[in-house]
């Protein structure tokens, strides 16, 4: 049975295609495939019910002979559950995360939402209906939650339940910060935490756009950014201090 040994697991708009398709572009590292839909194996109730041995067997039956083995499903971030199923199945699994300026990942995830038909509000309406819609998603939109902007950025909360659980050995946090402005070097540590050799693949492009969904035109409005940066402002606090890394420039004022 070929063991995935590790999961891209979020966050959402945060640069996680990016790091699959890096990872499917090293020689020794397998990525399941389809690329989508997702696999979301350890979230979706339905599909983890069918066992561990589907999961291995629709995923990762052709990964013989790689030193690296895994999936990205960007919402395992949001699940307590999930951590706790991956825990008890695949305790010595690897987890890598990026993360990405709270208030910015919303306004993305609001603008790839508003761009695959899903969203017709504003951002500024969308958000003060957050609460409301997230407690009454239809079953259709049970996990993939396409309105949960603000929810999604309370990394410390999120992140703390993989931490409770996992050693942090297993655990790598990455920036979309760092993706943006050092790519070679990002993708060097990521190999290195994954076991594989830390030589670039020579077939990708580090140059390729991240994050396509925003369009010159689309800009947030400074109140708005204003009113995003308080909401954010102890959570980013909590999660510099459970990361031990100077987030303050999250909470710049526009």
């Amino acid at each position: 049975m070929n063991t995935p040994t590790f999961i891209i697991a979020g966050a959402p708009r945060s640069g996680t295609t990016y790091l699959y398709d890096l990872c499917a572009a090293h020689p020794e590292i397998y990525m399941a495939r389809p690329r989508a839909p997702e696999p979301k194996f350890f979230l979706v109730d339905e599909e983890y019910a069918k066992g561990l041995t589907y999961y291995h067997q629709r995923y990762f039956a052709q990964a013989r002979g790689y030193r690296a083995i895994g999936e990205k499903s960007t919402n395992y971030l949001e699940s307590p559950v999930v951590a706790q199923r991956i825990h008890r199945d695949l305790p010595h699994m690897k987890l890598v995360f990026i993360l990405r300026d709270p208030v910015e990942r919303a306004f993305s995830n609001y603008l790839w939402s508003r761009k695959n038909g899903l969203e017709t509000l504003s951002f500024e309406e969308a958000l003060l209906q957050e609460p409301e819609r997230e407690a009454s998603y239809e079953p259709r939109f049970r996990y993939a939650r396409p309105f949960s902007y603000m929810s999604r950025g309370m990394y410390a909360r999120l992140l703390t339940p993989y931490f409770q659980l996992f050693p942090s050995s297993q655990i790598l946090i990455l920036f979309f910060d760092d993706l943006v402005a050092r790519p070679k070097e990002l993708a060097r540590r990521l190999f290195q935490f994954l076991g594989v050799s830390p030589q670039l693949p020579s077939s990708f492009d580090f140059s390729r756009r991240i994050n396509a969904a925003r369009r010159p035109q689309d800009v947030m409005d400074p109140r708005t950014e204003a009113f995003l940066r308080g909401v954010f402002f102890y959570p980013n606090r909590d999660l510099a201090a459970l990361l031990g890394r100077d987030l303050s420039h999250w909470n710049r004022l526009p």
